[in-house]
């Protein structure tokens, strides 16, 4: 009869961050192993247990030991096995050995054809593995391939010995039932005893009776909710609670949630205050200080505006809390006070001041520093703003540009890099600067991560997009593309924020112009040499050697590297346009032309999708591939320019009629953009193409006739693939 089945590993307080990661491995790894060996059942359930200081795992339907089994095992050719007698070889004697078989009659053996020979087959019934072997050998591999982040090598208790695991284990249980399973890992041996929780626990150790009562023995004697999602769900439940007693909002973070729930076996939400002068200080440094070192939860009032009231979670339930809540104002108000300090000696400086500052701050060891770097981002971020909006816009973007990396010198970002940008704003603001110019340094950032916000205004959209494509070039010119998993300069994102700039703030730039442009700018050797001159004296360093290594980067960006980028930012945005649900083919229909304005692709899938709902859609696709194919296959340059009078076949003629017929219509639809029109305008041309391949045959033996007609295929072609390229869509 199955039984359920309880393993844990008690240890010494995990890594917060990465426990729930280490849990589920851990119980998802044995049951995996377990009916892989045929000892847990296909309906076996499995429950895991996550807790600071244990990694545990409850499986249903668990077998003493596995079903025997009938196995087939593929010997040797009846040539090599056997001699001409029909006796054994020595070689099949010792292969036979080998599996365990030692008595034995060739009759038992089976014969099979297999190709060419007939092949000997050894079949017997295996006694499957008993549970004490089968756990031990999926202890052994979940042990060794949990996917710990950092190993920490510590002596057993012999004095002797030394084993490598994620922190210290003290305690290993194996329940089988209620029975003990004999396992041994990390030089511990099951039994049926752990630890509750260190203050809160009514008794030590605690004895589980049996692998179904664990959970409920660890809450009631222990004082552990030994469910991770339990645990998350009860501090989520008490957080909300507490701030709406309080009448505040609850400022919830995921990941912080997850962090705490990893920290505590008890949890305790407490209400603390601190004193309202911090609130001088931006409400972002306070968050942040509160969250990112004390795992507070702040809240807010009504306007949204920071309250000087915040949550802990403890993680002991005393009756008198004071002392707990008195602890912890004291750690927070002494946080906050660095805070408020780091803020109030920033404001003693300008931004413009900090300028100088940035030509020590070395932006990359091959690319020079962030002066020579800003450099180049109000050089292009001022053109950029020039297209876009005149001369106003061209000056504050290059105003905004300049100031947009001096924060990085303040000594609250120092603290908390985190705030880069953010604090950028609230110091520009403190200047006077107008909010136009402290936004877009704030915003010059964004997109920062997948769903976060675009830049507020345009001269936001300007500094961001110079700073986003001189990164990626610099970065292409000198190698430092992204492979696999890694991209070290999250150049992936900055492509994503590239391509959401333009098509979401729907701006008319072609992508290959602005990169040229940018490239231009970068290879421009009056920026270096200016830069050099302003920066000699307070870096002796940049000298005639630095100035020599800076053209020498700035002469690898060519066009092989502008090919490189612009392949990768299509490839990113192809990726991020089937995330948002568009069929690949679809995607690659519309792709497949390279459009340099951005801000049309939405516009032209939805014409896409339009288009193949049309009962034409299929037959002309299937057409248009054929076209394609049939132009591939030709040495020579086509030029589309058709000559009537070797029109001689009447489904040809009234092909080119057709096309000159609707070539207009065509033009001007796709001049308007609306492209959904300009592709089903395209439906009237189903009956003369059939016509067309029907009748006519385009590679015949005269030139100028086969000419003529790859040149009407080609006009055919550059009509029906404005939009799209309308072959893709062919099945």
């Amino acid at each position: 009869m199955p039984r359920n089945l309880l393993v844990e590993l008690l240890v010494e307080e995990l890594p917060p961050k990465s426990l729930h990661k280490l849990g589920t491995y851990f119980a998802e790894s044995l049951l995996n192993s377990l009916k892989s060996q045929n000892l847990a059942m296909p309906d076996a359930v499995m429950t895991a247990y996550t807790t600071p200081r244990r990694l545990a795992v409850h499986i249903t339907h668990v077998l003493g030991q596995a079903p025997d089994q009938a196995v087939t095992t593929k010997l040797m050719p009846v040539s090599v096995g056997l001699d001409e007698e029909g006796r054994a070889t020595p070689a099949l004697v010792k292969k036979l050995s080998s599996l365990g078989v030692e008595a034995f009659v060739v009759s038992q053996l089976t014969r099979a054809i297999e190709g060419k020979s007939e092949t000997l087959f050894l079949e017997r019934v295996v006694s499957g593995i008993v549970l004490v072997d089968g756990l031990q050998q999926a202890m052994d591999e979940v042990i060794a391939q949990l996917p710990i982040p950092k190993v920490m090598t510590y002596q057993l208790a012999d004095g002797w010995q030394n084993v490598n695991f994620v922190r210290p284990a003290h305690g290993l249980i194996a329940l089988y039932g209620a029975e003990v399973v004999p396992v041994s890992v990390l030089g511990l041996t099951a039994g049926n005893m752990t630890q509750g929780h260190r203050f809160e626990a009514s008794s030590h150790p605690i004895v589980i009776r049996e692998a179904d009562s664990y959970s409920q023995q660890l809450e009631t004697e222990g004082a552990v909710i030994a469910s991770f999602a339990e645990r998350r769900t009860r501090i989520s439940n008490q957080l909300s609670t507490a701030a709406a007693k309080e009448n505040l909002q609850l400022i919830l973070d995921e990941a912080l949630l997850d962090e705490v729930t990893a920290l505590v076996e008890h949890p305790n939400v407490l209400i603390g205050k601190f004193p309202s002068e911090f609130l001088e200080v931006p409400q972002e440094c306070l968050i942040l200080t509160m969250k990112a070192n004390q795992k507070y939860f702040p809240l807010l009032d009504r306007e949204g505006k920071l309250a000087n009231t915040f949550l802990m979670v403890a993680n002991i339930c005393p009756a008198d809390t004071h002392f707990v809540i008195e602890g912890n104002e004291r750690v927070v108000r002494s946080r906050l006070a660095d805070a408020k300090f780091f803020f109030d000696q920033d404001r003693k400086h300008t931004l413009a001041s900090r300028i100088p500052g940035l030509n020590k701050v070395v932006y990359h060891h091959q690319l020079g520093t962030q002066g020579l770097r800003i450099e180049y981002v109000r050089t292009l971020a001022r053109e950029i703003g020039q297209i876009l909006g005149g001369n106003i816009l061209a000056e504050q973007a290059e105003q905004a540009a300049r100031l947009a990396k001096t924060d990085l010198l303040t000594d609250m970002v120092g603290e908390f890099p985190e705030l880069q940008g953010i604090m950028g704003r609230y110091y520009a603001q403190h200047e006077g600067l107008s909010d136009t110019i402290a936004y877009a340094i704030e915003d010059h950032y964004k997109p920062r991560f997948a769903g976060d916000l675009l830049p507020h205004n345009l001269v936001g959209v300007c500094v961001a997009l110079a700073d986003k494509l001189e990164t990626l070039i610099n970065l292409f010119a000198i190698g430092q593309l992204p492979t696999g998993d890694r991209d070290p300069f999250a150049l992936r994102r900055h492509a994503l924020g590239v391509i959401r700039i333009l098509i979401e703030k729907d701006l008319p730039l072609e992508l290959n112009r602005l990169m040229e442009r940018a490239i231009e700018i970068l290879q421009d050797e009056r920026i270096a040499d200016q830069w050099v001159q302003q920066t000699v004296a307070e870096r002796p360093f940049a000298d005639t050697e630095e100035k020599t290594h800076q053209k020498h980067i700035r002469h690898t960006i060519s066009a092989e590297v502008s090919g490189q980028l612009a392949d990768f930012i299509y490839d990113r945005l192809a990726v991020n346009l089937r995330e948002q649900g568009y069929s690949a083919q679809e995607v690659d229909a519309v792709l497949a032309l390279y459009p340099q304005h951005l801000n049309d692709i939405p516009k032209r899938l939805a014409a896409i999708r339009a288009f193949i709902a049309l009962p034409e859609a299929a037959s002309l696709a299937a057409a248009n591939k054929r076209v394609s194919n049939i132009l591939k296959k030709s040495s020579a340059i086509i030029n589309p320019q058709v000559e009537v009078e070797l029109l001689q076949v009447p489904a040809e003629r009234a092909l080119y009629q057709a096309l000159i017929e609707l070539k207009d219509k065509v033009d001007e639809a796709f001049q308007q953009k609306d492209y959904t029109v300009a592709l089903q305008i395209l439906a009237a041309l189903k009956a003369p193409v059939d016509t067309f391949f029907d009748h006519v045959m385009v590679n015949t033996d005269d030139d100028r006739l086969r000419n003529n007609r790859l040149a009407l295929l080609k006009r055919l072609q550059q009509v029906m693939n404005r939009v799209a390229d309308i072959s893709r869509l062919a099945s």
